[in-house]
């Protein structure tokens, strides 16, 4: 089996493996062309399929391909200030790309070594599993797994049963049983997704419960991200939340975006009436920066009428060398290096958990998120109790404006549906929206823009399957797919 990973494949094979990749993210936004991700991981699971040399390279480069264009989005951040962090990009998205070609390789080399007697399949379910490893393995990172790619679909529907990484074996078998090039198998995947295709169109044009009786104010600032911190410009972006806030009718409740205050509450004791008179009545709720001593953390704060400091949340899945560098306090207790130790203020500190936020009667608790924080189902379901809706505070303009912003959004929606619970969605600049308890968008700002957008209070479905259980069934379901398929008889396209 050595020679399934130390044997190069040829040039051609190298090439189409990376192209098949490659088209294979056309699925995720900005394109949503999901059958090019069919066809692209159809390829790829026929290239590992009849790989006898070179497995793992084929996942490295299908994987790399993958990543280049799914998360091209990750130079954006280093050209805020080109001048000083620009060169860093590309090196930036090599170790991104292959980062998660890694993830692949694996996948594809253990297609090979195991004894699966269709390596296709085999492959379909060992590349299911390294997705879901990468969504918790170092703190997780399960931005644009396959299964995103059904959000513009009614196939999403399936996500409040399954998950994400029960999306992703759905399309990773069809991809598989594409790839042998016989019609029977093909037919029989592509009528099975037809089914869950009319499933989820059933599932949609079931009747809502009714809105909440609450309206809520969204505030989108667009701070541009390299004036945000500008101390001549701090003035201006705090205007212009205030503005926008106090602007008729009154509402129930306010959101801002993450860390929208450009300055510290604890600093500026004379901030936080103005806020709450902005309000008109209405609790606030914003995203801070919060200091304690040399720690910060990035939180959401309520503001409440009278002008005092209600309910926080602090961010507690940070971005890892965005947010935090990780082993910075080991570090400094060790070693005494302050520059890396987020309890000498070098970045932010996280906070203790999921918690939620009780608004009263009338609008309910909600689970805050905080940016990267949406992109993780298993910390949406390690909340401590069922929430009325899911709310998310970001700020997009790290992400630039092609991929980034939307694909966020994206991976927001579904822990809606998978929760069965709405989702309202404050950014300082990118999707600014209301999506409710199936994940459909009910009201949203223009991209890019400066604004407020009133909206009505979208209800809770009951509980789904996915928030009572989790990723567990899919991952059985898994296990069992692979039990089975390593006892079938062999076929003759394997």
């Amino acid at each position: 089996m050595n020679r399934l990973w130390h044997s190069r494949p040829g040039w051609r094979i190298a090439a189409l493996a990376s192209v098949a990749g490659a088209v294979a993210a056309a699925g995720h936004a900005p394109l949503y062309l999901w059958p090019l991700t069919l066809a692209g991981f159809a390829v790829l699971a026929r290239l590992v399929g009849q790989a006898d040399r070179g497995a793992g390279w084929i996942g490295l480069l299908g994987g790399a391909g993958y990543g280049a264009v799914a998360l091209s989005w990750i130079v954006e951040p280093f050209l805020i200030e080109p001048e000083v962090y620009g060169w860093m990009a590309p090196f930036a998205l090599a170790f991104m790309a292959l980062g998660l070609g890694a993830f692949w390789a694996v996948a594809a080399y253990a297609a090979r070594a195991l004894p699966f007697r269709a390596p296709t399949y085999g492959f379909a379910l060992t590349l299911t599993a390294v997705e879901y490893l990468r969504g918790h393995i170092l703190t997780g990172f399960p931005w644009a797994m396959p299964g995103h790619v059904w959000i513009s679909t009614p196939v999403a529907q399936a996500g409040a049963w399954v998950g994400p990484t029960g999306l992703t074996l759905g399309l990773m078998l069809v991809a598989a049983a594409l790839a042998g090039l016989r019609w029977r198998p093909a037919g029989a995947a592509l009528a099975a997704l037809a089914l869950v295709w009319g499933l989820g169109l059933w599932t949609l044009a079931t009747p809502m419960p009714p809105d909440r009786a609450a309206m809520l104010r969204l505030v989108q600032p667009n701070a541009e991200q390299a004036l945000k911190w500008d101390p001549d410009q701090a003035r201006l972006f705090l205007d212009r939340l205030l503005t926008a806030s106090a602007s008729a009718p009154p509402v129930d409740l306010v959101f801002w975006p993450e860390t929208a205050l450009p300055y510290l509450l604890n600093r500026h004791p004379e901030l936080a009436p103005m806020i709450a008179a902005a309000g008109r009545g209405a609790p606030l709720a914003i995203g801070v920066q919060r200091e304690d001593g040399a720690r910060f953390w990035n939180s959401l704060t309520v503001i409440n009428p009278d002008g005092t400091v209600g309910q926080s949340y602090d961010k507690h899945h940070l971005v890892p060398f965005g947010e935090y560098v990780p082993l910075g306090d080991l570090a400094f207790r060790l070693f005494g290096l302050r520059a890396f130790a987020a309890q000498e203020g070098a970045g932010y500190s996280a906070g203790p958990g999921p918690q939620l936020l009780d608004f009263g009667a009338k609008m309910g608790r909600a689970l805050p998120l905080i940016c990267y924080e949406a992109v993780f189902p298993q910390d949406v379901n390690a909340a401590p109790d069922r929430p009325d809706w899911l709310l998310q505070i970001t700020n997009d303009a790290w992400f630039g404006t092609l991929s980034g912003p939307f694909q966020h959004a994206d991976q927001a929606r579904m822990r809606a549906i998978e929760q069965g619970l709405p989702l309202v969605r404050v950014a300082n600049t990118g999707v600014t929206a209301v999506y409710d308890a199936r994940g459909r968008e009910r009201a949203a700002l223009p991209f890019g823009t400066a604004g407020h957008l009133d909206t009505a209070l979208p209800a809770p479905l009951p509980a789904t399957w996915f928030s009572r259980f989790g990723e567990a069934p899919a991952l059985l379901w898994l296990a069992g797919a692979g039990v089975l398929l390593l006892r079938r008889r062999s076929p003759k396209f394997s």
